[in-house]
């Protein structure tokens, strides 16, 4: 590990002292597609031996969505918690105090946002390296029965910086990370632009994307004919010899590739890569009280960012809609025959899989095999109810009655 770590300083320090420019870009590509190579080679190492996810980082993916929550310490986060699920943990204003586990429910538009918090005891356990400043909240979540229609709320254990090199367990934890469905990176209004570039550096050293969709890059290797470039529309840095040179990094000397947007190498990489995951994310920016009226109106302007205070519980509703947008969920009512609809529980389902079909998947495996129609009230259909098949495609707070065979 320690070689890899040489090459990877040796290679930032070349990009760091490269100039970028037309003429640099062929350099700096090629440089950008041995860094990624060599972060690879970090998050999953080669051989069995070290590279699982380690005790207690093995964390099963059930409910509905996952919530993962970052921030350095002293950022107020358990505050934050505690003051929006309605529940108590030990908390001051210094690092490290939490010190037992909390669970406890959220409660909006109909669905379960719960959490299971464990805060780990020593802080000299959770950071050996405390001599490090760069130390991300110690928090982790604990696998839980949960009911179908629930949202986790995952608070990871300690990133420090470097993490994506290889330090600390930080490969364990984003791997949860990487599971998410929205990230919420939680920052001191006071110093906010430090610890964000930190923190966004380590999760895009470990593919993470935050609020970006995937390159609108076509590749696809072949067995002869070479590199095959189209381009759609013109480009600002990707030439034919800068991609042929990426691909030559990865030994990929035949493939069609076709930029349909303004590419850049970046971009390039993460698609050869194929690992990367694209996250959506918000910024909670909290400690609003010690700031002034004019400067909340800056942040208000700020994309992707919510300001609140957690100590005073303001502007808690706002970060609960916002969240709330950026799952994208779709609630749908049941309603049993000859019975009033039942608006107290329904049923979650994630914006891309709103059919029918998975409507009953999400109730029983076994439903859709009993499956005859189905009547629905709501936005989707055109007439309440109306009766339709399994491919209907349904919307938020549609209901719903299922008539079997």
């Amino acid at each position: 590990m320690s070689s890899t770590l040489a090459k990877i300083a040796e290679i930032e320090a070349e990009m760091a002292r490269t100039q970028k420019n037309k003429a640099t870009a062929h350099h700096l590509g090629l440089l950008k597609a041995r860094l990624a190579k060599l972060r690879r080679e970090l998050i999953t190492p080669k051989g069995g031996g070290g590279g699982g996810p380690g005790e207690g980082f093995d964390v099963a993916k059930t409910g509905d969505a996952r919530i993962g929550f970052v921030g350095f310490p002293s950022v107020g986060k358990s505050t934050l918690l505690s003051n929006l699920a309605g529940v108590y943990s030990e908390v001051a204003a210094y690092e490290f105090t939490t010190l037992t586990t909390v669970p406890g429910v959220i409660r909006y538009k109909g669905a379960k946002i719960q959490y299971l918090l464990t805060f780990w005891g020593s802080p000299s356990l959770i950071f050996p390296m405390l001599a490090l400043p760069l130390c991300l909240l110690p928090l982790f979540f604990l696998p839980h029965r949960l009911s179908r229609n629930r949202v986790h709320l995952l608070d990871l254990p300690g990133i420090i910086e470097g993490a994506k090199d290889g330090k600390g367990r930080g490969r364990q934890v984003i791997a949860v990370a990487r599971t998410c469905n929205l990230i919420l990176i939680v920052l001191d209004v006071l110093k906010p632009l430090g610890h964000k570039k930190i923190i966004e550096n380590e999760l895009e050293g470990f593919g993470i994307r935050l609020n970006s969709k995937p390159p609108n890059i076509g590749f696809k290797k072949k067995d002869k004919g070479g590199i095959n470039l189209t381009a759609t529309c013109p480009q600002s840095e990707l030439d034919a010899e800068t991609v042929k040179s990426i691909l030559a990094e990865y030994k990929i000397h035949n493939a069609d590739v076709t930029l349909r947007s303004d590419a850049t190498a970046d971009d390039l990489i993460d698609v050869v890569e194929g690992n990367r995951v694209y996250i959506p994310c918000i910024y909670v920016l909290n400690k609003i009280d010690q700031i002034s009226i004019e400067e909340l109106d800056i942040i208000y302007k700020v994309p992707h960012c919510v300001p609140i205070s957690a100590h005073h519980r303001w502007n808690f509703d706002d970060l609960l809609e916002k969240i709330w947008d950026y799952l994208k969920l779709v609630r749908i009512y049941t309603k049993p025959k000859g019975q009033l609809p039942d608006y107290t529980s329904p049923v979650v389902l994630p914006y891309s899989r709103t059919t029918v079909e998975d409507f009953c998947m999400k109730i029983h495996k076994n439903l859709i095999k009993e499956f005859k129609y189905a009547l629905v009230w709501g936005l989707s259909v055109k007439h309440n109810p109306q009766k339709v098949g399994k491919d209907h495609t349904l919307e938020d707070e549609d209901v719903i009655q299922i008539v079997k065979k």
